[in-house]
């Protein structure tokens, strides 16, 4: 018997019950989506940094290595990375940390059970973990993040001549689905100053991930440590809608495949920040990648990539670029390192008045 697809479920759950939440539909879409063969890299839907370079990975292991030893080299000490993609990143930041001494035990936060079997394979040591809770903690951990807060469901409410409602997803008479307002008064959910604001305005915020932040500033107050959180996303508080769909390298419609493209939503860094210093990290700063990781060296590791292989120069810069360039993924993603309150400075972050 074949499985039934997740528009399918969709429209038979629409049709018994009346619209769905935004959140629901982007939650139950990625959970169905990240289930499949393969979704990174360049026989999947999208490219994520670690896949374009080592330099990525082995920046973010010198920087949390720094940061392990200007924080007193304590031990036991856990490396966790939340949605560890194809493992490329932990195997590459490990291999960093370890010339400066720092060999920490790797815990992985993932749920797929066929993405834990690739990780293995990059890591075979890492322990896997279906989220914070079941990582030590003693000890202080060195967490990252990289394209994880983007993925989780966001809750989206819109101004209408009768006040916020939130936005739901129905089906046409073709079974194609579109966002409606809900009937449901939502204006109890927004901050009294942005109640005023004109009919069409749409608010994006997202409970996962304020959730993700909280327990993981939580866990740097208690046992000590630093986070990088890197996606892409704005620094700067803003309205709109941010929801948009990958598939086969190219953005479609999110309503048109749910289940069989990569539903994500900007991150809203200055909520994040909010969040952290609620829980009582230190925020250390959000900047752009290309600034990070330039003030981090990628233009030096790219040159003596180059000097030990030159016939993999141009293949190394154009990587380098990807990854720094304003035009690429330079501007667009940020990076906002965390620690705890007792911990020193981060590199590459502007200094905070």
């Amino acid at each position: 018997m074949n499985e039934a697809s997740q528009a399918e479920i969709f429209r038979r759950l629409i049709a018994a019950t009346g619209p769905i939440s935004l959140m629901q539909f982007m939650g139950e879409s990625n959970a169905r989506y990240y289930s499949r063969e393969e979704v990174f890299g360049e026989g999947g839907d999208f490219v994520t940094a670690p896949d374009i370079s080592q330099m990525f990975g082995e920046l973010i292991g010198l920087w949390l290595a720094d940061m392990w030893i200007k924080g007193g080299r304590t031990e036991p000490v856990h490396f966790v990375e939340l949605g560890p993609g194809r493992g490329f990143l932990a195997r590459d930041a490990l291999r960093a940390m370890k010339r400066y001494g720092l060999e920490p035990r790797a815990h992985l936060v993932e749920g797929s059970v066929r993405l834990r079997d690739v990780q293995l394979e990059q890591v075979p040591d890492a322990i896997h973990h279906h989220d914070l809770a079941s990582v030590p903690r003693t000890g202080p951990i060195l967490l990252v993040a990289n394209e994880f807060l983007d993925a989780l469901p966001v809750r989206q409410l819109v101004m209408t001549d009768q006040g916020w409602r939130e936005v739901m997803v129905d089906v046409d008479g073709d079974g194609r689905f579109f966002p409606v307002a809900g009937r449901q008064p939502m204006d109890a959910a927004v901050p009294e100053n942005r109640r005023k604001a004109q009919v069409g305005t749409i608010i994006e915020t997202c409970p996962g991930a304020a959730a993700t932040l909280f327990e993981v500033t939580g866990r740097l107050t208690a046992q000590g440590g630093a986070a990088l959180f890197i996606d892409y996303g704005h620094a700067s508080p803003r309205t709109g809608s941010t929801l948009q769909a990958l598939r086969q390298h190219r953005k479609v419609d999110p309503f048109a495949h749910p289940g069989e493209a990569d539903l994500t939503a900007h991150v809203d860094f200055d909520q994040a920040r909010q969040v952290a210093l609620a829980g009582g990290a230190r925020w250390l700063g959000t900047t752009t990648q290309g600034e990070w990781l330039t003030a981090l060296g990628i233009d030096q590791r790219a040159e003596a990539l180059a000097a030990f292989a030159p016939q993999h120069r141009a293949a190394l810069m154009a990587a380098r670029d990807r990854l720094v360039d304003p035009a690429q993924m330079g501007e667009l993603f940020k990076v906002m390192g965390l620690a705890a309150p007792e911990w020193p400075d981060g590199a590459g972050f502007p200094p905070q008045r």
